[in-house]
Order: C-alpha cells, then structure tokens, then sequence
C-alpha cells in the first residue's frame, strides 16, 4: 500500500525510513522538503540518495486535499472547500493580519458535538480526518499564499484548530499534526501560535498537556451547568466543575499563563448582567471554594442560521457585558467578525457533510426543552 508522507511526524516519518533501510538524517530531509519547500515530486528533493527516491516512488507519496472552490471575501479572508471523499467537504479559512496570518483549520468533517449555536454541528457528523487531511489544510495554504504573494517567507504564523470538528474528539490524528506544526523542521510554529479549541472533553484535555501542550481556548458559552447543557451537549457529561479543574492543571502545561474561553453572544440567552455576574463567579470563585482560573475571554458576535432558533446579542448588550468582566479584572475582548461575507466566520463552516446524528431531531428536541424553561 502506498503511504501519504503527510500522514507523519517526524518521528513516525523516521520510522517508515527505518523500514525502508534508511537513516533518521533521510526523514529529516524528506520532511524538510515535503513541509518546508511544499515538494510532491521525489524528482525534486535533490539531496536525497537517488537509490532512496526510487524506493519512494514504489512506496510513497506527498497526497494533499483537492480544493472543490475557493471564495475571497472583501476584507482579505480567503476561505477554501476540500473534498475528503464519499460526498464530505471540509472547510479551511485563512486570516491575514497586519502582524499575523492565522489560519483555521478543521479536524472532521462535521462535529458531533451540536452546539445549538454552531451551524457547523447542526449539519451533524460524518467522519474524522486523518493526520494527513488536517496537515494538508496547512501545507496547501502555506504553500498556495506562498506563491500567490511571490515570497519565499512564511506567510502563516499562526494556526487556529477551530474549523469543522471537536479536535479533541479525533486525538490520535490531532496529535501528530501538531507535532509538524511545531517541529522546527516542518513549519516552526511557536506553541504560543498553535491554539486547539475544545468544548470541553476533560480527559483529552489532560492528555493534551503531556503530549503537545499549544495553547487552549474552551468554548464556554454559558456560566451554568442548566444554561451549557442545552447550549454545549457534551457539559451533561463533563460539567462546568469538572471542566474548571482541567483547565487548572491544564495551566502547569501550557505556553500561556491564561486559557482563553470563547463565549458566543446570544441575544436573551446569556448576555444579560446576571450571567456575566456567575461568569466572574465561576472563574473568580470566592475564597476558600476553589483557585481561580486565569483566563481571558473572547466575546463572539453570533453568526445567526434559521435552524438554531437564535439571534446576535446587539453592540450595546455586548458592550456592557464585556465592561462587566473587565471591570471584574478579567481580560476581554470581542471578536471582529472577519469572511461573513463568504460564510467563513466563527460558527459558520458547513460543507458538505452528512447527517450520521439524527441532529434535526436533536436540535428540535432542544428548542422544545429551551421553550419551556422560559418563564410564563
């Protein structure tokens, strides 16, 4: 069977070429080439022995993702559709800064996990990606940017695992993945610059901060346990107390001395004083229930799609709520809406996925529940 070198590490690329017959130096090389200098012909990486290019050809290959369509919004974002195979696409956005280019990528294609809020999760699951399928996402931006801008310079400094997917939920292909990314043979991204977005899978979250420990940004969304059951299905098995204390031990790992939780701003749901109140309350416990948890948070205008049954909390609402928590000594900012025009914004990536999760029935059953919380 032919292997996708993109499927590797370096370490599990030096194992293929222990296999092969060939020294570690030889995997450093071939992956120098195929991530730094974006090389798919074996013809081309001219410092290999050619006794062992000839061995590649019968054996290998450099396979990324076929880009379906590519869409460029107004303000810069570019935002790329990839065929994965059986009728599924993923999603790809990249976001150029003046001092960064960050680009979102995603590890499945759908999400399992049905935020009410995401229209992403309520297309529903199908599959996840391999290692190979999330590093491709990379290496074809760096590479595409790179010749579309004339430079030989990187062009993306920053890699956000925010796309299509809970990251958490596909480990054993996240996991080498980063390791590329961070590897200073592949693209030498900074842990500091590599963020993996969680809704909270606790376990995984602790195994993260052994084996890559990047920067963390959790999808809070609710200060509540009653609140994030029916925003964040997956809080029924991983409540708010349980998710505070990995975040604590997460922070003996991690790049930043803050985790960053995303909270998406729902108009009437959990925007108003008394919610950024228990926000404060619960990651500023009082003294003597529990350590605090320094963070800061990222206040996300909601993307509205008719399904979810929800609307965008307005500046004003925003603004207050976000005075609240600054005023509180929490660090809080609100996210600048960036590709909405090309339906490349937070909470937006769809493709073309299918529904393995009954999610309309899901997702009905849970504006039913929401409906009869509501006061009379």
């Amino acid at each position: 069977m032919t292997a996708n070198l993109l499927d590797f590490d370096l370490d599990g690329l030096a194992v293929f070429c222990e296999r092969l017959g060939e020294k570690r130096f030889r995997a450093t090389q071939l992956f120098r080439w195929i991530h730094q200098k974006g090389a798919q012909d074996f013809d081309q990486m001219s410092d290999l022995a050619k006794s062992l290019r000839e061995k590649l050809k019968t054996c290998a290959q450099v396979q990324p993702l076929t880009p379906m369509s590519r869409h460029d919004s107004a303000d810069g974002t570019i935002k790329w559709l990839f065929d994965v195979g059986d009728g599924n696409a993923v999603e790809t956005v990249f976001i150029p800064e003046d001092d960064r280019g960050t680009l979102c990528i995603s590890s499945q294609a759908g999400c399992a996990v049905g935020c009410r809020f995401c229209s992403t999760g309520h297309q529903g699951f199908s599959r996840n990606l391999t290692t190979g399928e999330i590093l491709s996402q990379l290496w074809f931006a760096e590479h595409t940017l790179r010749k579309q801008l004339n430079t030989s310079e990187r062009v993306i400094s920053n890699v956000v695992m925010m796309g299509m997917g809970e990251p958490l939920q596909n480990y054993s292909a996240l996991v080498p993945a980063l390791h590329a990314m961070l590897d200073d043979h592949g693209y030498g991204l900074s842990r500091r610059r590599v963020t993996v977005s969680t809704s909270g899978v606790v376990p995984m979250m602790d195994r993260l901060g052994l084996d890559a420990p990047v920067a963390l940004a959790v999808s809070l969304h609710a200060p509540t346990d009653a609140l994030r059951d029916n925003l964040v299905p997956l809080n029924r098995k991983y409540p708010l107390h349980e998710l505070m204390d990995a975040c604590r031990r997460y922070l003996a790992h991690a790049p930043r001395d803050f985790i960053t939780f995303e909270y998406c701003m729902l108009d009437g749901v959990n925007d108003q004083p008394e919610h950024a109140q228990a926000l404060i309350d619960l990651v500023k416990p009082k003294r003597g229930l529990a350590e605090s948890v320094p963070c800061k948070f990222n206040l996300i205008p909601f993307n509205p799609f008719p399904a979810s049954g929800l609307t965008r909390s307005s500046a004003a609402t925003v603004k207050t709520f976000a005075a609240l928590l600054s005023e509180a000594g929490i660090i809080t900012t609100v996210r600048k809406t960036r590709g909405d025009d090309i339906d490349a914004a937070c909470g937006q990536l769809a493709g073309d996925v299918k529904d393995r999760t009954k999610v309309d029935e899901r997702m009905a059953k849970q504006r039913v529940i929401a409906l009869m919380q509501v006061p009379s």
